[in-house]
């Protein structure tokens, strides 16, 4: 058997893999309540990376574990045919999403005369110029709120069959050839336009370094990172260098703090556009800290308090598109309603137990339609 293949079969099933996706996928949810303390738990306010972060990725580790056997088994074409059917997938859930949503923001604004949501959620092209806004909204120019990371993962999923092959083969030279267009983009400026200005708030030929660092580290970093769980200096520096970005972080999401920690480090925390050096730094440092305190057989992955979070992981498209909805009606609860600590908790809590009554329901129905294909055959 190709050592490869022998590598990434033997990596599936890391429950660790749905942990962080369900947690990535519960965190954007909250992160799209604005005006939200329960927001105040998410991973973005305590250092420069969050959510988009991790799901990121994780995403790449996770498909190059399926797609990875998949080519070296039955070759490119036929791996990139499986990859296009789950980029069609994705396509087909962002357009019904993003026409759906736009449409449920436009009749909302109207029928309670709430314009400002228009601008809020960046879709005031929808009044003005519907048909060039759906247009552009196909080609994912369009820039409705919340949608950016489903339009980045379809982008980077489109992109992938030629790096996976890439990765597979020369994995150090094709992560160096990420590097460069990393550093190429930045340096450059390169960018997507969006429609009717601006950029991509992820900017894809930064961020697509992220993806491929997943996909390198599920099939050869790991072996090569091992050795340095073995070094207590590195993990005294990644914790430190944690709480460094943890001290600048606070006062911005907490600005009674500003008297108390003053500014230590002239870094702007708005890194999110071109994945700033500073921001990947953190991840990779936050990366290295849980996958030293959580192993892959950590008991406590099968704990029942941990199964709503896997499951929005397992099925991380619906619990997404679900979530999408789901912060839009808080946000909309919250303005038009009482808006206190107890609402702003209610409304949290009751959009991400939808999300995993939604991503139970696929799953269970996923099940079904296996049970009755198998008993078919049989």
């Amino acid at each position: 058997m190709d050592p490869t293949l022998n590598t990434l079969a033997g990596r599936g099933h890391d429950l660790r893999i749905n942990l962080l996706l369900g947690m990535a996928n519960w965190f954007v949810f909250l992160d799209h309540i604005p005006n939200n303390a329960v927001n105040l738990v998410t991973l973005r306010n305590y250092g420069f990376s969050g959510a988009t972060d991790v799901f990121v990725f994780v995403a790449g580790y996770a498909v190059a574990l399926i797609y990875g056997a998949m080519m070296l088994e039955r070759g490119f074409v036929i791996t990139t045919t499986r990859i296009f059917k789950r980029v069609g997938q994705l396509y087909v859930a962002y357009v019904v999403l993003f026409v759906v949503y736009v449409d449920a923001i436009g009749n909302v604004a109207a029928r309670y005369a709430a314009t400002s949501l228009f601008d809020e959620y960046n879709v005031t092209g929808i009044v003005d110029h519907p048909t060039r806004t759906l247009m552009h909204g196909l080609l994912l120019q369009a820039r409705p709120l919340n949608l950016d990371g489903l339009q980045l993962f379809i982008v980077l999923m489109a992109l992938f069959p030629p790096a996976l092959w890439a990765v597979l083969r020369r994995p150090h030279l094709t992560l160096a050839a990420s590097l460069g267009l990393y550093l190429a983009a930045r340096q450059f400026d390169w960018g997507l336009p969006s429609f009717p200005a601006g950029r991509w708030d992820f900017n894809p030929f930064c961020w697509q370094l992220l993806f491929l660092l997943g996909a390198w580290f599920a099939v050869k970093g790991r072996e090569l990172v091992a050795p340095l769980y073995g070094w207590p200096a590195l993990r005294v520096a990644a914790v430190a260098y944690l709480m460094l970005a943890l001290v600048i972080a606070l006062p911005k999401h907490f600005p009674e703090l500003g008297g108390i920690i003053p500014g230590l480090w002239p870094l702007s925390l708005d890194s999110k556009e071109n994945l700033a050096p500073h921001r990947l730094l953190h991840f990779l440092a936050l990366a290295f800290v849980f996958t030293s305190l959580v192993p892959r057989d950590w008991p406590a992955l099968h704990a029942v308090a941990l199964r709503p979070v896997i499951k929005c992981g397992e099925e991380w498209l619906a619990a997404f598109c679900a979530g999408v909805f789901l912060s839009f009606a808080a946000h909309f609860i919250l303005i038009t309603g009482p808006d206190s600590l107890a609402m702003q908790i209610a409304v949290s809590a009751a959009g991400l137990a939808a999300m995993t009554l939604v991503a139970a329901y696929v799953s269970w129905s996923k099940q079904q339609d296996r049970i009755r294909v198998m008993g078919a055959e049989a």
